[in-house]
């Protein structure tokens, strides 16, 4: 269905929300000559540079880029240029045919979760969560070439099983947006686990105050029992946070899935309550005893690696690592 990435090969951006492309030139400028450096040819998509207001289109318009970048038989994979807040706008609008008839590597993170989770829904065909031109790639030295070992790993030389790297250091300071300024400050890279167990399952999930609004339509898959569910988010006050995994609970997909991974939250603020988002996930889970591996690098902290939406992994809290066991070509 799918084959590895070459040099040579082309990848279609596409703006679903933010109008990034055109507020942060610099940073997809940045981006897109850091990919043309590793042999990619970049093909824009039809909003690229284009701004209406908080947005980059209309529902339509935005739905319209994606599916000619979807219908070209040139492009290998599409990759979003940032993320937002309306990606769901899109979903009545978007070509699942084409994709099905099609596949491509459609890659994106946060509100992109969307698409990536209503592609598979109607297709069944896998989507990965993973970065995005403008806050993967436009980053600065040395977190983006932490981020790009993991893409080219991952989509250029794919093997399984594959156990991801943990990375030594990580950062989710907001320095360095446009223009360089100084070092990012780096963090020592810790994930954290709870209810030691190793356990595999279809990975399901992507950034949860995305998935509140369209979970339960036809655009969000069945959740499974024993499917694994990666969670992340960014600047959610600890309010949002739970109604958001309360969300998750009312819909009964924490009583379905046998293991979390829960992703960095980056710019995490308490507000005084002293709960971390680990906390408001396990008042959730009602002392429900199932494997948890937290703070991990697949979110909005640099640097970031993909998985694969629908395909089996292991998780292994013992030793605190996430293996993918199922090929993804």
């Amino acid at each position: 269905m799918f084959k590895p990435l070459i040099q040579g090969d082309k990848i279609g951006i596409f703006s679903p929300s933010s109008p990034a492309t055109a507020t942060a030139k610099e940073r997809y400028i940045r981006g897109k000559r850091f990919l043309e450096s590793k042999g990619f040819e970049i093909v824009e998509g039809s909003l690229t540079g284009k701004e209406d207001n908080y947005r980059s289109g209309t529902p339509k318009e935005r739905a319209d880029e994606l599916n000619q970048l979807l219908r070209d038989p040139s492009i290998k994979m599409i990759m979003s240029s940032i993320g937002g807040t309306n990606s769901n706008s899109m979903l009545p609008y978007i070509d699942y045919q084409a994709f099905k008839e099609d596949p491509k590597i459609v890659v994106g993170y946060s509100d992109v979760t969307a698409i990536l989770l209503a592609l598979y829904a109607k297709t069944n065909i896998t989507t990965f969560y993973g970065p995005a031109i403008i806050p993967s790639f436009g980053e600065f030295e040395p977190l983006v070439n932490d981020t790009y070992t993991y893409f080219e790993k991952y989509f250029c030389s794919p093997q399984v099983p594959y156990t991801i790297e943990h990375a030594p250091f990580w950062s989710d300071e907001l320095a360095n947006w446009l223009n360089f300024e100084r070092p990012k400050k780096l963090y020592k890279n810790e994930w954290i686990s709870l209810n030691d167990d190793i356990i595999e399952g279809r990975l399901i999930g992507g950034n949860n105050n995305t998935m509140y609004g369209f979970i339960g339509t036809p655009y969000f898959p069945q959740i499974k029992q024993n499917d694994i569910l990666l969670i992340e988010d960014t600047m959610k006050h600890p309010s949002i946070i739970e109604k958001n995994l309360a969300m998750l609970k009312v819909h009964g997909t924490l009583d379905k899935v046998s293991g979390i991974i829960l992703g960095k939250h980056e710019q995490y603020d308490d507000a005084g309550t002293g709960k971390q988002h680990l906390d408001l996930l396990l008042e959730q889970l009602d002392n429900r005893k199932i494997p948890i591996l937290a703070d991990v690098d697949c979110s909005h902290t640099h640097p970031m690696f993909p998985l694969a939406i629908g395909k089996k992994i292991q998780l292994n809290t013992f030793e605190k690592s996430i293996t993918c066991i199922e090929d993804w070509l």
